[in-house]
């Protein structure tokens, strides 16, 4: 009798619950553009309406004939099942044990290519594949592997695929109903260079092999590129391509970007880069971002960023809602009477005269379900190496936990079941972090000094913590290693929730009526009462509206 794996869907595994993300943001960084020669990608996995939580799969041999079943999203969704590997890696959040990571954004694209009879959405193809491969490079063959044989039933998707050594990002959109299979486009990452994912296809023209791998059964330019074999032919039988080979885009035939793929998703890219690169030069880039494409049709792919990038700089660009730049979301009346960078929904809306306008989307936005910054480290053993900073919200407004590969069971207040979208607690990082988050919203110039001083105490201290952590962690067996590195994992998380608790509680007593009380370090302290002013944008906006209505006489 064949042997059924327990996992009623493996879509649920990682992020605790099977919804789909509106819009996702991922960075990615090449372990000699790294500060310490670490790989690093990232993830904001945004949607509204769910509460996401820290997936976990414990490692496993297992038997021939074992079956794993699989559902995609949805409570209708059918059940399948497919055989299970041989051997499957621990797997913590988006990291398995061997620390390869995988992390996406949806970018749609050509929605005729969606086949719904797939057994394989996004998610189940990336658990599935985290709980297989040793590499990124094996990640990819295993995930053209199972599309091939299961078919893949979501939208045009890119996937960071990483590992201690490689940063590779693949572009694959599936065949249409009734169809196996999908096309797609994997580049390595320069290792010296930076590159950005918004919802948005990037992959234009890529180096290309003579001819496909027998073996593999796709196209490979050996440390370059990896692609389907019929990515070009399958472009031209659809349609979208008439042109030679060598010309081929992949973003031009699969996901050709109107101005909404612009101004939503590559000015998140670009808003990325400017951190990293000369302002200037990216600034050139503003007339594109505006839908004018007479100087430039595209961003860069990649970049090499004018100095090392390092994993704290990365959780800040997590963070970016486009402060200092064209773009700067504080800087207008619509920032309101606090300077706040969030905005209502939609991001489409029209003006009483009809007027279409739009507002920003940024990185860092209200909707994200969780954040991550996951970090590979080669000089390491890789269940002390590889780590996921993590939390649940906004990543404005939540301190980053380590998160170590190697542990083997997670926090409560990670888990699944802690973390209800419809039933409040105490004990839930998510809605402690969204507790915290939803007071600050409307009055950010007030409010969030308070949250940045919170969220600043503990990262500082997790870092400063790592080297005592590393020194003691060598010295360990494996058994003890896993057992320490869950210890630390858990006692991270318990800080954070202990000292939200108390930032929760300072908020309330100290902006009690729009006021605000003196603080410091976390405490009240003596002193005066204060009023949070207004941002001069918006009393500008006022006085131009309402004339001499509120001009004081003299």
């Amino acid at each position: 009798m064949k042997k059924i794996f327990a996992a009623a869907a493996l879509s649920a595994i990682i992020m605790g619950t099977a919804i789909p993300a509106d819009s996702c943001t991922n960075l990615i960084v090449g372990k000699k553009a790294s500060a310490d020669g670490s790989v690093i990608c990232t993830y904001n996995c945004d949607g509204f309406g769910f509460a996401a939580s820290l997936g976990f799969s414990r490692p496993g041999r297992h038997e021939p004939g074992e079956m794993v079943a699989i559902r995609s999203w949805g409570s209708n969704a059918d059940v399948h099942y497919i055989p299970q590997a041989e051997y499957t890696y621990g797997v913590a959040g988006l990291m398995n044990e061997k620390q390869v990571s995988i992390v996406e954004t949806t970018w749609d694209g050509r929605k005729e290519l969606r086949n719904p009879d797939g057994w394989l959405d996004y998610f189940t193809l990336m658990n599935l594949t985290l709980q297989r491969a040793a590499s990124a490079r094996e990640a990819i063959r295993i995930m053209h592997e199972l599309v091939q044989e299961y078919g893949y039933n979501a939208t045009g998707e890119s996937f960071a695929v990483c590992d201690k050594e490689e940063a590779w990002f693949m572009e694959l959109i599936g065949k249409g109903p009734g169809r196996k299979g999908a096309v797609w486009v994997a580049m390595r990452l320069p290792d010296d260079c930076i590159t950005a994912y918004a919802n948005a296809s990037r992959i234009r023209r890529f180096p290309q092999a003579r001819k496909a791998d027998k073996k593999l059964g796709f196209c490979v330019v050996p440390g370059q590129c990896m692609y389907s074999a019929d990515v070009i032919s399958f472009a031209r039988e659809m349609g979208y391509y008439e042109g030679a080979d060598a010309d081929f885009s992949f973003r031009e035939a699969y996901g050709p970007l109107d101005f909404s793929a612009i101004r939503y998703c590559e000015a998140r890219v670009w808003s990325f880069f400017r951190h990293h690169y000369d302002k200037d030069v990216m600034d050139s880039y503003l007339p594109f971002l505006n839908g004018d494409l007479s100087q430039h049709d595209a961003l860069p792919l990649w970049i090499k960023p004018d100095a090392p990038v390092s994993y704290r700089d990365i959780q800040r660009d997590m963070r970016d809602h486009y402060e200092g730049t064209a773009l700067d979301m504080t800087a207008d009346v619509s920032a309101g009477p606090w300077a706040s960078p969030y905005r209502n929904q939609p991001v489409n809306f029209e003006s009483a005269d009809g007027t279409k306008m739009f507002r920003e989307r940024p990185i860092g936005c209200q909707q994200s379900g969780m954040t991550m910054v996951c970090r590979m480290r080669s000089w390491l053993p890789d269940a002390l190496g590889g780590i996921t900073y993590f939390n649940l919200d906004d990543a404005t407004m939540v301190a980053y936990v380590p998160v170590y590969c190697g542990i083997n069971r997670i926090p409560e207040p990670f888990r699944r079941e802690n973390n209800n979208i419809r039933e409040f607690s105490t004990e839930s990082a998510f809605w402690m972090c969204n507790f915290v988050a939803n007071m600050v919203y409307p009055r950010w110039s007030a409010m969030y000094p308070d949250l940045l001083e919170a969220q600043t105490e503990l990262e500082d201290y997790y870092e400063a913590d790592q080297e005592e952590v590393e020194k003691h962690a060598l010295e360990l067996t494996a058994g003890e290693l896993s057992d320490y590195l869950s210890a630390k994992t858990i006692g991270y998380t318990d800080k954070m929730m202990k000292r939200w608790d108390k930032l929760a509680k300072l908020l309330i007593v100290k902006h009690n009526d729009q006021i605000m009380l003196p603080s410091k370090n976390g405490e009240l302290v003596p002193g005066r009462r204060t009023s949070p002013a207004y941002a001069p944008a918006f009393i500008e906006a006022v006085k131009a509206q309402t004339g001499t209505r509120y001009v004081k006489p003299e």
